[in-house]
């Protein structure tokens, strides 16, 4: 079984939720401040961690079976990747990051202060 922090269209009601069927939502959380999020074209968010300036991401958990793993993995967009994600809660879990070098070629939204928030301007 595999625990996964998500931030971005992953989360419940977005676009790609469904990869996630299967899977048992284990609520809401948030990083420590310590990452940068882009819009990656408005498809989706690019979050990395920063040694200083990052902000608190909010997000959801998931814990699910190896095969829903391929699965959410096999959607993803080109250049996510899974990697550790420190909570607030002081856990450091899996989570969906993209490479900083690729993410800083993008907006940068973290002053939104998520995902969700930052979409909901877009509406």
């Amino acid at each position: 079984m595999k625990t996964l922090f998500v931030n971005g269209t992953l989360m419940r009601g977005l676009k790609l939720n469904k990869n996630l069927d299967g899977a048992e939502f284990l609520g809401e959380f948030k990083t420590k401040p310590m990452y940068r999020i882009h819009t990656i074209g408005d498809v989706h968010p690019g979050m990395y961690a920063v040694e200083e300036g990052g902000i608190v991401v909010p997000g959801e958990m998931y814990c699910m079976s190896d095969a829903i793993w391929q699965r959410v993995e096999a959607g993803e967009p080109p250049h996510l990747y899974c990697g550790p994600v420190h909570l607030e809660d002081g856990r450091v879990v899996d989570g969906i990051l993209f490479p900083k070098e690729e993410a800083v070629k993008h907006p940068d939204i973290s002053s939104f202060g998520g995902w969700r928030e930052y979409m909901a301007t877009k509406e």
